[in-house]
């Protein structure tokens, strides 16, 4: 480690793995710290009988920036995976997102009128003008079938609480399709990356120094002015001790297991939607690669409460929240040579498409590099 560098760099995700790969382009000397044992964050794959998992969830990359896209063939060649996942409701599946399939299987019907004929008279018997909460605005949308067996208990987990006590703005809408095509996303471009998503970001970092397993208040303290310039991409709370309180999220919880089966449920996401089966999906990996290995590795997904010290992964944007958040952004304001970033400085979600779009803007902004 050197004495000096232009950057202290926060995290060693999405964000930080473009800016870093920039700034080094631009002659910046760069240092990389992360809480965790990996670098790649929420997007980290570990190989595990020849599968890369993705250790903390499913990540299928979708996007329709063509400079995103651009950008991202540059450190790995992505495969064609098209995210197709099953909806399994007590003994029934369904297909996702809600297309002809789905109203073919739910209703016993062909036609792309028959469907919207029923979706139509379920709206108009719910009679629900102007929704008060989560379950009003879907009966709204999609009417009750849908509703009950696709949406009600898959929110109320992924949430923890009962629909009627969300509010309506979490589903602005619900994507209802009228034709038979199972492919989940809308965008130009979808995949996977051959060899998975911690190679294409150590491609990314290349040769910057990267120090694991590192707290950033315990580092700071330790070596004071060690860069000119520091790109924080952790928590923004945690960098002010929780001063003002602390920013909620819903968190997950993962089981992971190898089975002695080459093909253990045919997709490689299944989602169940009853409230009373606890996980809200399975991920079966290898399907996201295509791959042909002997054994598979699955992964069952839990929604749980949050408590500091838990990994965030949904920020909770009420009005709480969000008030407390412009608080600590005043804060943040007045860190000079302090930038907040990611999901987790601008508390934020992010697909991961618009976290590296809102790289490149930190990129433009700090470096004066352009990007698109």
């Amino acid at each position: 480690m050197k004495d000096r560098y232009d950057y202290l760099v926060v995290g060693a995700g999405l964000t930080a793995a473009v800016f870093v790969h920039e700034a080094v382009r631009a002659g910046k000397t760069c240092l990389v710290i992360d809480r965790r044992d990996h670098v790649a964050g929420n997007v980290y794959t570990k190989e595990m009988d020849g599968i890369n998992v993705h250790v903390y969830g499913a990540h299928i990359f979708h996007t329709s920036l063509k400079p995103v896209w651009d950008y991202v063939n540059q450190f790995a060649e992505f495969n064609n995976y098209v995210n197709a996942p099953v909806a399994v409701y007590k003994d029934e599946l369904y297909n996702m997102p809600f297309n002809m399939n789905t109203f073919s299987k739910m209703w016993g019907i062909r036609t792309p009128q028959e469907a919207r004929d029923i979706i139509e008279a379920q709206r108009a018997a719910e009679a629900v003008d102007e929704p008060r909460n989560l379950e009003e605005q879907a009966l709204s949308l999609v009417g009750r079938d849908v509703y009950e067996k696709l949406v009600k208990g898959y929110t109320e987990k992924q949430w923890g609480r009962d629909c009627t006590e969300l509010p309506a703005s979490i589903i602005k809408r619900l994507p209802v399709r009228f034709v038979y095509d199972n492919n989940y996303f809308n965008d130009r471009w979808q995949g996977i990356p051959i060899g998975g998503y911690t190679r294409m970001v150590e491609r990314m970092l290349g040769d910057v120094e990267v120090l694991l397993s590192t707290e950033y208040a315990d580092f700071a303290a330790a070596h004071p002015g060690i860069a000119d310039r520091v790109i924080y991409c952790g928590t923004i709370d945690a960098y002010f001790d929780y001063k003002l309180g602390a920013l909620e999220y819903r968190s997950l919880r993962f089981e992971t297991e190898r089975v002695d089966c080459e093909n253990w449920q045919g997709n490689a996401v299944v989602n169940y939607t009853e409230r009373a089966v606890p996980y809200t999906r399975i991920i079966e990996h290898k399907h996201f690669e295509f791959g042909q290995q002997p054994t598979s590795i699955i992964t069952r997904e839990y929604p749980a409460a949050w408590q500091p010290g838990d990994e965030p992964y949904y920020p909770i944007n009420d009005e709480r929240n969000g008030e407390l958040y412009a608080r600590y952004a005043e804060l943040a304001s007045a860190e000079g040579n302090v930038v907040f970033a990611g999901r987790l400085g601008g508390y934020k979600y992010y697909d991961m498409d618009k976290a590296i779009d809102a790289a490149f803007d930190l990129v433009e902004t700090e470096l004066g590099v352009s990007m698109r």
